[in-house]
């Protein structure tokens, strides 16, 4: 009779370490499954022009999130007011903001950029930056010194874009 008493115990201790364990397991699972949609508005907010950089919004369980730079705090403003006007009540506005670009400074680090460059001796180069958006003009006598030039020009601190007219 004790036998079958040690068996039944057993047998209980056994169910009850197994309930304690699956429960949690079952609960973790279902804690996967339930995460929240997320809706991808960029798209929308690149399309009204908003004056930001690297434009990020997604939308997170009834909250929007907008990810970017921007040169002044009315534009990113307006990205929440976008996202307010869309209906959403909940926005969360990362938008970093930076110093508008000092275009004389992005010049002249260009300029000194290209001049360091022995590949690029006997080019001419002509620059333009407004707001750090670089155009590079002149005359090149290689085909290769055309695409070095923008490369190197990508890399000056403060330029933004770059936008050649140099021969072909």
């Amino acid at each position: 009779m004790t036998r079958t008493i040690k068996t039944s115990l057993g047998s209980a201790l056994f169910l009850a370490l197994l309930v304690a364990v699956a429960i949690p397991a079952a609960a973790l699972a279902g804690a996967k499954q339930q995460q929240p949609a997320t809706n991808d508005l960029s798209a929308s907010f690149r399309a009204a022009n908003l004056g930001i950089d690297d434009l990020r919004v997604v939308e997170v369980g009834g909250i929007v999130v907008i990810r970017g730079r921007a040169v002044g705090k009315a534009n990113a403003e307006a990205a929440s007011k976008m996202a307010r006007d869309l209906g959403y009540d909940r926005v969360a506005n990362l938008v970093q903001i930076i110093e508008p670009p000092d275009d004389d400074a992005i010049e002249r680090r260009a300029e000194r950029a290209l001049a360091s460059q022995r590949s690029l001796d006997g080019c001419n180069f002509r620059l333009d930056s407004s707001n750090g958006a670089l155009l590079v003009a002149g005359t090149v006598k290689y085909e290769l010194q055309k695409d070095m030039a923008v490369h190197v020009l990508r890399g000056v601190d403060g330029v933004r874009t770059v936008k050649s007219d140099l021969p072909q």
